[in-house]
């Protein structure tokens, strides 16, 4: 901050950055907020928030509130979708519901990145098409949502925006990391080592790669965190074994 207490151009250009557009992006997705200001507060990364608020301006608070608001919605709906199912698979299907990779997926089908705040400099480097980015700020604006216009309207947009993903399989999921474990596990080899190889890229986008190994073979995965990364060298694994 310049002294005197002004803006920093980059802050003000970061203000401005997607704002003309966060307002058509409600109306597309049919929210209409009575609070307008929640929808911007949802929408603003913490890089981009007013410096002499303490980041009270973000969405960081909105996404601990719609994390929550999230994680109750699915687990309703999960016991109504599978009336017959125990406790442990339902929280399967919850831990991939609501897991990172999923939650990014719908942000970018919904075109959250185009409009979500963050400084100019931010955008160019490639912050908006980060993974817990687009996350979060879809959480923030589930909090939002639940604020503005209650449970049942935040409810309403989760089972829209998830439909696609509560059906998609009628199965429980299980992760490659647990399907590997499985596999080894099952004929006597012990569990998977995993090692990380690497960590490349700039602090605020880093680059994992970890290499795990099982029954004597070895694959290598990346991702954007070391559990993702493990996730990826799980599966470059056992497309492997498919393969053979």
């Amino acid at each position: 901050m310049a002294d005197g207490g002004a803006l920093e151009p980059d802050f003000l250009a970061g203000q401005m950055s997607g704002a003309a557009d966060r307002g058509a992006f409600a109306a597309r997705l049919g929210l209409a907020f009575r609070q307008p200001e929640l929808l911007e507060q949802a929408l603003t990364h913490r890089s981009a928030a007013d410096p002499r608020r303490d980041q009270l301006d973000s969405n960081e608070r909105l996404e601990f509130l719609g994390d929550r608001v999230l994680a109750l919605a699915i687990a309703e709906w999960l016991t109504e979708r599978f009336p017959k199912e125990r406790e442990g698979d339902l929280g399967k299907r919850l831990g991939m519901l609501v897991a990172r990779d999923t939650l990014a997926r719908i942000a970018d089908r919904l075109g959250l990145a185009g409009v979500l705040l963050v400084p100019e400099s931010e955008g160019r480097a490639g912050l908006r098409e980060r993974a817990n980015v687009l996350a979060d700020a879809l959480e923030a604006l589930l909090g939002a949502i639940y604020i503005d216009a209650g449970l049942d309207a935040a409810r309403d947009f989760i089972r829209r925006e998830w439909e696609a993903d509560m059906g998609a399989d009628p199965r429980p999921p299980v992760s490659a990391k647990s399907r590997l474990q499985e596999w080894t596990l099952g004929r006597g080899l012990g569990l998977p080592d995993y090692r990380g190889v690497s960590t490349t890229g700039p602090s605020h986008r880093p680059v994992f790669v970890v290499e795990v190994t099982a029954a004597g073979r070895a694959a290598e995965g990346m991702g954007e965190t070391k559990r993702a990364a493990e996730q990826a060298a799980a599966e470059a694994w056992l497309a492997g074994l498919d393969a053979r």
